[in-house]
């Protein structure tokens, strides 16, 4: 058991005197603290804050993350707050351990809310000191090493979310010693049975393997040296939840997973690396497309190597990899490295630099999330990486997930480029938004002033900053179109009393706004465009006390509001008759939705008319503009082509298909349908007439519910 004598020893070899008594104050306040706490093992309490600073010990961290770690719960299981913390050891301790600290004082709704709560709270203090993090992992990995002592399902919870959250983060942060111990941990504690099984798979494995990797790694060793290059030659082994997920991932059996051998070559310099990899593919042949060079395009969390998988003795698949020491010490403890090297290197700024680019896009995300429960989706999103990288037009690189679209590397260059971006070049040719990104491609994004986020983009955006740059977008945009319609729909109905908006008296606004529970006038608007209050009864009574002798309402109030087609997602066009510009149209207000446009010959519209609180007489505007779906159905001879005939003759007048699908009729007739983007009735009409001409083509229709 780890005692303040062992750990004094251990700080004493790389922290000063003065530092190290600091952390042994820091331990007996905290002793003091938790004085007749227990843990649930019948321990003293503080042998956990002790057993922290131990970890972070072992990560040769700084004295106030020490510190941190020794007081990390006294804010939350005593009643010492941050104040006395800040007076006993300063301000940057204090926001430290306050950081770390749980949000007690909240009551929550669910379990879920409170842990993403806690989250966005720990967030927010990583964007001002990342080490709150690595405070965090340590405390999290002694909880997850003492697991045991909990009930089952508590177990079964706090490893659930070790393996959704912290493991990714410490993966995240390059702390790959961290990360492998949360996942084994974690893994044992949710599938105890599977975790047994497959651990005496790997041991009964390593006996019958331990002849072929000696005399593997007898042979590298046997060529370096040949060769005059001092390396440290390792025989990795997997760890349990890695053969687990590749087991279930690629569907293959145990002993299809550990066929493969594993070794890591430890050398002095970079450009060792490179001559050793060398060295190593004359010893045993590459394998074709299996080497990587995360070197030279290091990977997000500031991982650094060579990976090359090649043939050895006995055809054996062998993995190498192939890095330099500080390397492997940054692979193993990620930022953390940062302050296991006090020194101003490259990749040690490289690496805490982008732990801090990460951070700052987290504090973005909650920025723009709606509520904590979004935030943590999206971090999740943001937290299983499987890096591509995708070049600018200028060569700059950029990381992204695999199966990331140019929408993803919009939003990833700048918010602005991808909320105006319409279509992209990828290696200089015209591609879809939605073509997923392979690594080395060449993307530029192509833009255009009134563009904006479109909700389709939710189908094919994987990045957390994508998507919760379209909600936000989006939401905010709705918001925009409701109270926009919602003002000509009351305008519409206070045109009855001879008023409109602009000329009611703010006073008479504000009585009626604070009356009907509402904050602001725009609320009140987007509740009428969502269905929520009905604009005929606001009317009313608003114009009510306007007219002293009573509302006396005119002629006009059956007037048709007049559709633009640029009124948004406040306006939606019935799927059942597809309503065109040109088309006699009706529609009434549904809740949430807005104002539903149908045709007025729509069967669906029956029902609506015996509702006239919500119905609505509608026309189109004289200026009308966008375009609208349309669908056609063609009959067409069953023969080689017509489909592709039917295709090009549509593309050849610039009109875009949105869905196109056939059905036989007989044998020598096929139906075609189509869905396809014109602008109004007349458009349309000038689309069949030219498919009317096509030989192969008998007869061409316009759906009708």
């Amino acid at each position: 058991m780890q005692t303040i004598d062992s750990l004094d020893a251990n700080l004493r070899s790389y922290l000063d005197e003065q530092q190290s008594t600091l952390v042994r104050r820091a331990y007996y306040f905290a002793e003091q603290a938790h004085f007749g706490q227990q843990r649930r093992s019948g321990e003293p309490y503080v042998t956990h804050p002790l057993a922290v600073a131990g970890i972070l010990a072992d990560m040769h961290m700084d004295h106030q993350s020490l510190m941190a770690a020794m007081l990390h719960d006294v804010i939350e299981d005593t009643g010492i707050d941050k104040t006395a913390i800040e007076s006993q050891f300063g301000e940057a301790v204090a926001e430290l351990v306050d950081g770390v600290s749980k949000l007690t004082q909240i009551e929550f709704d669910t379990l879920e809310e409170k842990q993403a709560e806690n989250f966005q709270k720990m967030a927010l203090a990583m964007a001002r000191d990342i080490r709150v993090i690595l405070v965090k992992l340590a405390d999290r990995l002694h909880n997850m090493r003492t697991l045991g002592v909990l009930p089952t399902a508590k177990a079964r919870r706090i490893a659930k979310e070790t393996l959704d959250i912290y493991a990714p983060i410490a993966m995240r942060l390059g702390m790959n010693a961290v990360r492998m111990e949360f996942e084994d941990l974690g893994f044992t504690a949710l599938y105890p049975m599977r975790a047994r099984r497959i651990e005496a798979a790997r041991r009964s494995a390593r006996g019958n393997r331990i002849e072929l990797v000696d005399k593997m790694r007898s042979q590298i060793e046997n060529a370096l040296a040949q060769d005059g290059y001092e390396a440290t030659v390792i025989g990795r082994e997997k760890h349990l939840y890695s053969i687990y997920k590749k087991m279930r991932a690629k569907k293959k059996s145990f002993s299809e997973i550990m066929d493969i051998y594993a070794f890591r070559v430890v050398v002095d310099s970079v450009d060792s690396c490179y001559r050793v990899l060398g060295c190593i593919h004359s010893l045993y042949k590459p394998v074709p497309g299996e080497f990587k060079d995360y070197i030279a395009i290091p990977k997000a969390n500031g991982y650094q190597s060579l990976h090359t998988v090649t043939m050895g003795m006995h055809g054996v698949p062998i993995e190498i990899q192939i890095r330099t020491r500080e390397m492997e010490d940054m692979a193993n403890n990620g930022i953390a490295a940062h302050w296991l090297y006090k020194t101003d290197s490259d990749t040690v700024n490289g690496s805490h630099a982008r732990a801090r680019q990460w951070v700052q896009g987290l504090l973005e995300m909650q920025q723009r999330a709606g509520n904590s429960l979004e935030f943590i989706e999206n971090v999740k999103i943001d937290l299983f990486p499987d890096e591509i990288y995708i070049f600018t037009p200028k060569g700059s690189i950029m990381e992204l997930p695999r199966g990331a679209t140019a929408v993803d590397f919009a939003y990833a260059v700048h918010t602005e480029l991808g909320n105006t971006c319409v279509a992209c070049r990828i290696n200089r040719r015209l591609a879809p938004l939605s073509e997923p990104l392979q690594s080395g491609q060449t993307v530029e994004v192509i833009t255009a002033s009134g563009a904006r986020p479109n909700p389709s983009w939710f189908n094919y955006a994987i990045t957390a900053k994508a998507r919760s740059n379209i909600r936000h977008y989006l939401k905010h945009q709705t918001q925009e179109d409701a109270a926009a319609l919602g003002r000509r729909l009351l305008d519409k109905s206070l045109a009855s009393f001879e008023l409109s908006v602009t000329e009611l008296s703010e006073a008479r606004l504000n009585s009626y706004l604070e009356s009907a529970g509402l904050t602001s006038l725009d609320e009140l608007l987007a509740e009428l465009a969502q269905g929520k209050r009905l604009p005929g009864v606001i009317a009313s009574q608003l114009a009510g006390e306007t007219h002293t002798e009573g509302p006396t309402p005119q002629p006009g109030s059956d007037t048709p509001l007049a559709i633009r087609g640029t009124e948004g997602f406040m306006v939606s066009y019935a799927r059942c008759c597809r309503p065109l510009p040109g088309d006699a149209i009706a529609g009434y207000i549904n809740s949430e939705r807005g104002v539903i446009v149908h045709r007025e010959s729509c069967r669906n519209l029956a029902d609506m008319r015996e509702k006239p609180e919500q119905w609505i007489p509608l026309r189109w505007d004289d200026q009308v503009s966008g375009e609208f779906l349309a669908e056609l159905r063609i009959e067409t001879e069953n023969r080689r082509g017509a489909i592709a005939t039917i295709a090009t003759r549509i593309n050849s007048m610039n009109v875009n298909i949105d869905k196109i699908s056939s059905t036989d009729k007989d044998y020598q007739f096929t139906y075609v349908d189509l869905d396809l983007h014109v602008e109004s009735r007349v458009h349309l009409a000038r689309i069949m007439r030219r498919l009317r001409g096509i030989d192969s083509v008998r007869r061409v229709s316009r759906v009708r519910n």
